[in-house]
């Protein structure tokens, strides 16, 4: 969790309130009751820059939320939730809404995924291009060749390595320096290791990677140092499946060459 202090935490809580459904004046006035501790309908107007008619209708939606508590009094007065309780209440209605979005995707893919995606298609972004190779790493099931710049391999992509190695997958590397052998191999003890074809650092390289043959994904990294990890345009990346792949008959040839000719001394 980060603890680093917020330099508007009002601004912010209000924000991330609204990304979570709230409406605006709900945000507001769960905002202003929560520095306030309680207070009545004026209080909040006050507070909140929330119009006092306006109030009583963010009550009601904050109150059939479960995350304010109203006192029956005249004036009536009102008081939040503690941050830690709210927040525990938004991370279990996200948990159960990822978890209904992905029963349901579930049950809209095919029965049977075809074996043979036809033509070659394209997915932009550093994390998403990461997710792909992730998934084929998962479905590996005898060799894995894998050329990438030092900055791309990432903890989770050397895990997802380490995990195929255990399952008896081959691991050939590619592109990386002396100091990220070492330590692949001390992760991986069986990886082998081979020169690249060129200089990476001399080019927009990403990555090229090659699954049982088949599935294989060629990257590039665009927008420089400028591009961020979350940047849909960090990198971007063809990929194709199927041994008739145009694609990965391609990068299949070039894979064996290069094997084929690697010194392994």
């Amino acid at each position: 969790m980060n603890s680093n202090p917020i330099e508007d935490p009002e601004s912010v809580a209000i924000e991330q309130l609204k990304r979570f459904g709230l409406s605006a004046y709900a945000a507001r006035t769960f905002v202003a009751l929560s520095s306030l501790g309680t207070g009545t309908a004026r209080d909040v107007s006050q507070v909140a820059e929330v119009p006092r008619t306006r109030v009583y209708d963010a009550i009601d939606e904050l109150h059939d939320q479960g995350l304010v508590n109203i006192l029956q009094s005249s004036p009536q007065r009102f008081w939040s939730i503690s941050a830690e309780t709210a927040s525990r209440s938004f991370e279990h209605e996200f948990a159960h809404r990822i978890e209904l979005l992905q029963t349901a995707l579930s049950e809209l893919e095919p029965v049977e995924r075809k074996t043979e995606q036809r033509g070659v298609w394209t997915v932009d972004g550093e994390l998403a291009i990461t997710e792909r190779v992730l998934e084929c790493f998962d479905n590996a099931k005898d060799e894995i060749v894998y050329m990438t710049v030092e900055s791309l391999l990432t903890d989770e992509l050397i895990a997802g390595l380490s995990d195929a190695a255990d399952r008896g997958v081959s691991i050939k590397l590619g592109g990386i320096s002396p100091d990220v052998q070492e330590r692949i191999q001390n992760d991986i003890p069986g990886a082998v290791m081979f020169e690249s074809l060129w200089v990476w650092s001399d080019t927009s390289a990403g990555r090229l990677m090659m699954t049982d043959g088949d599935k294989t994904l060629v990257s590039v990294r665009v927008n420089g140092e400028d591009a961020t990890q979350a940047t849909s345009r960090s990198e971007t990346a063809i990929w194709g499946e199927g041994e008739t792949n145009s694609l990965a008959v391609v990068l299949k040839a070039i894979f064996t060459w290069r094997l084929e000719t690697a010194d392994w001394d």
